[in-house]
């Protein structure tokens, strides 16, 4: 079993990998992201400019200012490349600068950013001859390559979907001299948020409390209540206890968690105001005693609390109950019981044990939502968890949001599983992962 979890663990990098290649091709391959709405922005602001002028625009970017924007988001770059950017294996360029040739130079003196000093770039042909300092200047660390009209004209031809040779536009020969840096998954940096403008793993750090929140109290009121009230329907199936809870259990699982919301909101909140309407917590919580912020805390908490914990009750519970009623029509079991062994010893000796092996095998997809959130609930309710944060993320297309969520839940799931195979095994014994 030691060689199974090993093999397992060593297969969550293998497996993590595969997944985030996968959502970061389809980021690349969905049109509308952040480098088309960046364009649609400069384009409204150049049309707004124009019209104050009184002056006609192109009402968009120079091919330039497009190239430049490009690489911003890193879309000059192939997928795999920009992969490995993102994974930190392949270096970022940062502190990029730029400088044109005239026509017949081939060698171009360029400011480094920040300071006074200057480095002179020598081509030959396509390919850097020389980066050496002007005067004292320290190029450590200083790399440089050069950009032809010809790949300029073709990237800007790709961007605008049209074919290389339709563009009109002139290109020069280009020197660009960059610092590289490996900034990326690998070194614990998710990139930084289109929207927010806040590095991703900073947001999600301010979000994770408020989803695990949630998430640790809808866990362990749902286990602790669903496994007992399984167990109990099991015992008196076809009473009236458990019709009575039958009815309840699936009345709340009919009925959507943001329906529940809104409707728990309109009476207890807006109407009745026994509840706040809104947030995690209020916005004098900081100067409140330490009783009176538990209290503001869990105010707060109460209605979203159970519009997360009404679905998940009817699963656990039939799925408790149902297990346990078939462990108990099995013939170890009856056997039992033909032998002399009571009731009560039938159900919590021979068959429990075997019923909770489906629970256990549920706790993968568990872990995922202590931090993942209920982006409907939170919607609901204004609460700035990670469910609200991923679905800002997909509408504005924050793809460094949607990336870094993806990577957190991926990990946790992986886990989640191994973990679940772990509890299988010790719940069953007939269970050997070889």
């Amino acid at each position: 079993m030691r060689d199974y979890f090993i093999r397992r663990l060593l297969l969550v990098p293998v497996t993590l990998l595969g997944i985030t290649m996968l959502v970061f091709t389809m980021t690349r391959l969905t049109p509308g992201g952040p480098l088309e709405n960046a364009m649609l922005q400069a384009m409204s602001g150049a049309k707004g400019e124009a019209g104050k002028l009184g002056k006609e625009s192109r009402g968009g970017l120079s091919p330039d200012q497009l190239l430049r924007l490009e690489e911003e988001y890193d879309f000059d770059k192939s997928i795999p490349r920009a992969y490995l950017n993102w994974l930190g294996v392949a270096g970022k360029e940062t502190k990029r600068t730029r400088g044109k040739f005239d026509k017949e130079a081939t060698s171009i003196e360029i400011q480094l950013p920040g300071s006074t000093e200057k480095v002179r770039v020598t081509r030959d042909g396509p390919r850097v001859s020389a980066l050496e300092p002007v005067g004292t200047a320290n190029i450590t660390g200083w790399q440089a390559r050069i950009e032809s009209p010809e790949s300029q004209k073709i990237r800007y031809a790709r961007r605008m979907g049209m074919p290389a040779d339709k563009v009109e536009e002139e290109f020069f020969w280009q020197a660009v001299i960059y610092q590289p840096r490996f900034e990326g998954l690998f070194q614990g940096y998710l990139g930084r948020s289109t929207n927010f403008g806040d590095p991703v793993s900073t947001l999600i750090a301010q979000r994770v409390p408020i989803s695990l929140f949630y998430g640790v109290l809808t866990f362990l009121i749902t286990y602790g209540v669903c496994v007992p009230l399984g167990v109990l329907k099991a015992i008196r199936h076809r009473t009236l206890l458990d019709s009575v809870t039958s009815v309840l259990v699936f009345l709340g699982y009919s009925i959507p968690s943001f329906v529940l919301g809104i409707f728990l909101l309109t009476f207890f909140a807006a109407r009745w105001g026994w509840f706040p309407i809104a947030g995690f917590v209020s916005a004098e919580f900081d100067t409140l005693s330490l009783p009176g912020k538990i209290a503001d805390l869990f105010q707060h908490a109460a209605l979203p609390l159970v519009c997360y914990l009404v679905g998940a009750f009817a699963f656990l519970t039939m799925l408790v109950k149902n297990n346990l009623l078939d462990n108990l029509a099995a013939d170890h079991v009856r056997t039992a019981m033909a032998t002399g062994a009571t009731h009560r010893e039938a159900v919590f000796k021979h068959a429990l044990r075997n019923s909770l092996i489906p629970v256990a095998a549920t706790f993968g997809g568990v872990l995922t939502i202590f931090v993942g959130g209920n982006f409907l609930i939170e919607k609901v309710f204004d609460i700035d968890g990670m469910g609200l944060l991923v679905f800002n993320g997909l509408l504005t297309r924050d793809y460094p949001v949607v990336m870094g969520q993806v990577t957190v839940l991926a990990l946790l799931l992986l886990i989640g599983n191994i973990v679940s195979d772990f509890l299988v095994a010790l719940a069953d014994p007939r269970v050997s992962y070889r």
